[in-house]
């Protein structure tokens, strides 16, 4: 079976030993030269580091887990790698065969319980079938990119069958898969759409691939802004005037602006999660342009759905279109990127004491080599991130992005060092996060992987509590308990520093690059105020009498925790924005007309 595995070109695995796995621990010692195993310590870890590998590398990744509690211990992994098309392959043990359907020790059928989260699950039912049935499992996973699950009674696994390869890899997997191509009935469809559109804003996904530059050059060519989806971040250049960044809540200011002010919206490769809030405010057309047409009107209702590959679709819209005249509405688009992007480098050139989380992102960005690989966990880091982390084509990064994990910082770190070894590696993750997959410290110490660990610590889970400002209760179950993590760390025998002020960063990351250099683990225990993010989420948009108007949503503030504000220019200076400009302010300079 491991050589059935090894032949996918799997080279490591994670998991935790328990009784019903000995004769797959027992294969594991056999294979040590060729098949690394990683010892967790809990099986969601384990399972967590396996989806991120497989987000990662496009490979499949490889988890297990033993009966009864070990396999329920690896759901909230698996359900991750669902959920963000992750191939996973999880082994799952079980009492041996002869004491099936006994009530025995830890004994239950595991099948139902993975029915749901797994494209493809079997018991194996004789030792001989085995090997094929993972293969299998390993082409089920890559097929429907998700989850494959084969449960393994303990005693077969000592069996003696034919020394033969049961795996039917072979070149053609390596072959790229035909993708649908777009039309030029359909790309003329969406060209007519954009010349009858004022305000057209391109919605971009991780869909669009290796094809940033292209889109760069239409959205040039068309005058058109672009939106990215949380997971397109870094695809599209940071530094091109019309990408504006992410839309709702981790967004940037102008994206969340001009899409609220959008009349035309073309969807590229994008599977977005708040679609359908985000996509409800207000009236548009929409173009969706899909690989996978059960997508369609997922988010929205069509108004022209084109199946295409993005970078088809992208290619054929530059052949098919023709410049267009200077846009004031794109114009006025960059501005507003130009006001934010602004405020955000005053944000992280201030230094302050107590530390605040923007000057944590500065010293990132310093030190951080080309092709760093980010691992972040859920919570105001994948806000602070979107926001302030500089990302490229080439570095990596990995997060939960649908499922939204908390704790899937340090499996995705350890994932990232072990598949890119030569690699700078980072993981980002707040006090509540890191608390429930700390444990793991100590695999990062077992296995010499010179990560960089900086926890954002304020004793708040300040994700939900800003959630809770909004809504009319008091703060509820969100103030957790402070720790000394720089103590925990050691405590690991991983070298650690804590900072409360920003004057002392320099130091802590010089340290970190140091240690790490070595070969070694770092933590850095960043003690932050609770402050929230600016919540450009907040702002609304109409046409008034002929006119833009932006409020801020009456909801804002609803449990009277933040200070009161009356005006758009009150909230702005609330989080130390007084230079940010509101997006009628950017329309009256460049002349923007309304629909009147």
């Amino acid at each position: 079976m491991l050589k059935v595995i090894e032949a996918w070109g799997v080279d490591h695995m994670y998991g935790y030993p328990g009784g019903s796995f000995n004769s797959t621990m027992n294969a594991l010692d056999i294979e040590k030269e060729r098949m690394r195993y990683i010892q967790i310590r809990h099986e969601q870890v384990g399972a967590l580091a396996a989806a991120a590998d497989a987000k990662l590398t496009g490979k499949i990744g490889v988890t297990f887990g033993s009966a009864g509690p070990g396999a329920t211990n690896l759901l909230t992994g698996l359900y991750d790698a669902r959920e963000d098309h992750a191939p996973v392959l999880a082994l799952i043990g079980q009492v041996p065969h002869t004491n099936m359907n006994y009530n025995y020790f830890q004994e239950f059928d595991e099948n139902p319980m993975f029915a749901d989260v797994a494209a493809y699950a079997r018991l194996v039912m004789t030792s001989e079938s085995l090997p094929y049935i993972v293969d299998k499992a390993i082409r089920e996973a890559y097929k429907h990119q998700g989850v494959a699950v084969v449960v393994i009674p303990n005693d077969f696994g000592y069996v003696q069958i034919p020394d033969e390869l049961y795996s039917s890899v072979s070149p053609t997997d390596h072959k790229d898969r035909p993708l649908p191509q777009p039309t030029d009935l359909e790309v003329d469809a969406v060209l007519e759409m954009v010349k009858a559109a004022k305000r057209p804003v391109f919605h971009v996904g991780r869909g669009i691939r290796d094809n940033g530059a292209k889109l760069v050059e239409l959205s040039k060519k068309l005058q058109i802004p672009i939106t990215v989806t949380g997971l397109a971040k870094g695809l599209i250049p940071d530094d091109y005037e019309g990408n504006l960044g992410m839309l709702n809540r981790a967004a940037s200011k102008a994206a969340d602006e001009i899409f609220a002010v959008s009349d035309l919206v073309i969807a590229i490769g994008a599977d977005f999660p708040f679609a359908n809030a985000i996509y409800r405010t207000h009236p548009f057309k929409f173009v969706q342009v899909d690989v996978d047409e059960a997508q369609f009107g997922r988010h929205h209702y069509l108004d022209q759905g084109v199946w295409s590959d993005a970078g088809a679709f992208v290619d054929k819209m530059l052949v098919r279109s023709t410049d267009a005249e200077p846009s004031s509405f794109f114009q006025a688009a960059v501005a507003d990127m130009q006001n934010w992007q602004a405020y955000l480098d005053h944000m992280l050139d201030r230094e302050t004491s107590p530390l605040e989380f923007e000057q944590i992102y500065r010293e990132i960005n310093k030190i951080a080599n080309d092709d760093a690989i980010y691992s972040i966990d859920v919570g105001d880091n994948i806000i602070n991130s979107f926001r302030y982390l500089k990302l490229t084509p080439k570095n990596k990064w990995v997060i939960s992005a649908l499922f939204a994990s908390m704790g899937s910082g340090v499996p995705g770190a350890l994932a990232a060092q072990l598949s890119f070894p030569d690699r700078q590696v980072f993981h980002i993750a707040g006090d509540g996060a890191f608390s429930m997959v700390m444990q793991d410290l100590i695999t990062e110490k077992k296995y010499d992987l010179p990560i960089i660990n900086i926890i954002t610590s304020n004793a708040s889970l300040n994700f939900i509590k800003s959630e809770q400002d909004d809504i009319p209760m008091n703060h509820s179950g969100i103030f957790i308990e402070d720790q000394d993590f720089a103590m925990i760390a050691r405590g690991m025998g991983v070298e650690a520093v804590t900072v409360r002020a920003s004057s002392d960063l320099p130091a802590a990351f010089a340290k970190a690059l140091e240690v790490t250099q070595a070969g070694r683990p770092f933590l850095i225990d960043a003690k932050i105020t609770d402050k929230r993010g600016i919540p450009v989420e907040e702002l609304e948009l109409k046409q008034q009498d002929g006119t833009w108007v932006e409020t801020v949503n009456p909801s804002y503030n609803a449990n009277r925790a933040l200070t009161h504000i009356s005006s758009v220019q009150e909230f702005f200076a609330e989080y130390d924005g007084g230079e940010l400009k509101s997006l009628p302010e950017i329309f009256a300079e460049h002349n923007v007309p309304t629909d009147k």
